[in-house]
């Protein structure tokens, strides 16, 4: 899993004199003021200003700045991102290129009440571990196989695990952001999903300190400082890092590493 902001809203401003350039906060609260514009260019007072509106539910001025997250997460989330329609994306296409590897995940406990999330991770036997090992290997070969033999990419990418990596682009509003990162970075969430969450929540943090501040400072937020990379665990202890090229030409190294115990 990986997250980073590779895109943002760059205004200015022309005035009589010259040409003003405002950072991506600054300039929601420069269309905040559009109805006193002679005072437009004030960012003393901007904290103030964004606590307020957001007080009294003003968010149209945080529909005036965009930016665009590049996401690298399994195919499994990625469905789940993209339902999120006030955004828009763009996808890494298995049907134009081959895919790429296989994020690693672990296997946690059913939730008891919530039917569609899970608790703790599951101990599980080592002949359970290595039927998991083997059941990515067989997609994967078996994908590769029928590649070589002139299967469409459109047809074999049918055989890979959700946990097939995949790359996408999101481009929201800070006014979507918001309503995302209060929504996904709860517990009930699913892990990976609330992990790509959490990253974002802390680059829109840096980003836009003003409006984190009035957003959260006065609540718990969720900003996970644990390690985000997961694995299949057993019950002995011993830790399996699945990830692998799904490239036939690396197909060997990446065996070794699926079948290393750490």
């Amino acid at each position: 899993m990986h997250t980073q902001i590779v895109a943002v809203t760059q205004p200015y401003i022309r005035t009589d004199d010259n040409i003003r350039f405002l950072n991506a906060e600054e300039f929601i609260v420069y269309c905040a003021r559009v109805s006193n514009p002679e005072n437009q260019l004030n960012i003393n007072t901007s904290d103030k200003l964004i606590k307020y509106c957001i007080e009294h539910g003003h968010w149209s001025i945080f529909e005036q700045v965009s930016f665009t997250v590049e996401i690298q997460t399994s195919r499994d989330i990625s469905a789940q991102i993209i339902r999120h329609r006030s955004f828009s994306f763009q996808e890494f296409s298995q049907r134009y290129s081959k895919a790429t590897g296989l994020e690693s995940f672990d296997i946690r406990k059913q939730a008891e009440k919530n039917r569609q999330s899970s608790t703790e991770v599951l101990n599980l036997s080592k002949e359970d571990v290595e039927k998991i090992k083997n059941h990515l290997i067989s997609s994967v070969e078996l994908y590769n196989d029928l590649l070589s033999k002139g299967a469409a990419r459109e047809s074999a990418r049918k055989l890979l695990p959700l946990c097939t990596e995949t790359t996408l682009y999101m481009t929201g509003n800070v006014r979507s952001w918001i309503h995302y990162l209060n929504l996904r970075c709860k517990e009930d969430t699913q892990k990976e999903h609330r992990d790509i969450a959490d990253s974002i929540k802390r680059a829109f943090t840096e980003l836009f300190p003003l409006i984190s501040t009035a957003l959260w400072s006065t609540k718990n937020s969720r900003l996970n400082t644990n390690s985000l990379n997961s694995n299949i665990t057993c019950e002995d202890g011993c830790n399996i890092d699945h990830t692998h090229n799904l490239q036939p030409k690396n197909l060997n190294t990446g065996l070794d590493k699926l079948y290393a115990l750490v």
